[in-house]
């Protein structure tokens, strides 16, 4: 009677270790993946369809680019600036990174210089990412004051991009 006893709670041991093993490694394979940051986006409106694209690849479950998107959704109801700047604000600090979308409509945005501004002064990382096969001929002017990183539009440039800036 005392060997089954004995072989029964060795079983659930071996069991145990199994099961505590197999969490082991599921824990080691979910270290390996990057940590989803928390990105705020910038760009010109006339580009939101480009954006709204960005947006769904880093939605797609076999991207490699992965991140929570704090950017504003809706424009702000409002006329008031600095009412405006202040919710931009509140976004832009609850984000680790901003990628700012540029084309040829974002140097002419005062928008999307202040943002990267702002990011920067906020202890932010920024990068800057463009569609096509060159970047565009002019960038928000706080791209060439702070020297920001400028990406193609490619999902392991940008993930890596996202994951330099989160680390400065």
């Amino acid at each position: 009677m005392g060997g089954k006893i004995g072989g029964d709670s060795l079983r659930l041991s071996s069991e145990k270790l199994r099961f505590l093993e197999e969490r082991a490694w599921a824990a080691l394979r979910d270290s390996a993946l990057p940590e989803r940051r928390n990105v705020f986006l910038s760009f010109a409106y006339e580009d939101i369809d480009e954006v709204n694209l960005l947006r769904g690849q880093a939605r797609t479950e076999n991207s490699n680019l992965e991140f929570n998107d704090w950017s504003v959704s809706e424009p702000f109801n409002s006329e008031n600036a600095e009412y405006i700047r202040r919710g931009i604000r509140e976004r832009i600090r609850q984000a680790s990174v901003t990628l700012a979308y540029v084309s040829e409509h974002t140097a002419q945005s005062k928008w999307v210089d202040w943002e990267i501004r702002e990011s920067i002064a906020l202890g932010k990382g920024v990068i800057a990412v463009y569609k096509g096969d060159t970047p565009p001929t002019r960038l928000p002017a706080a791209c060439h004051e702070f020297n920001v990183k400028v990406v193609p539009w490619n999902q392991q440039e940008i993930a890596r991009a996202i994951e330099d800036a989160a680390m400065q």
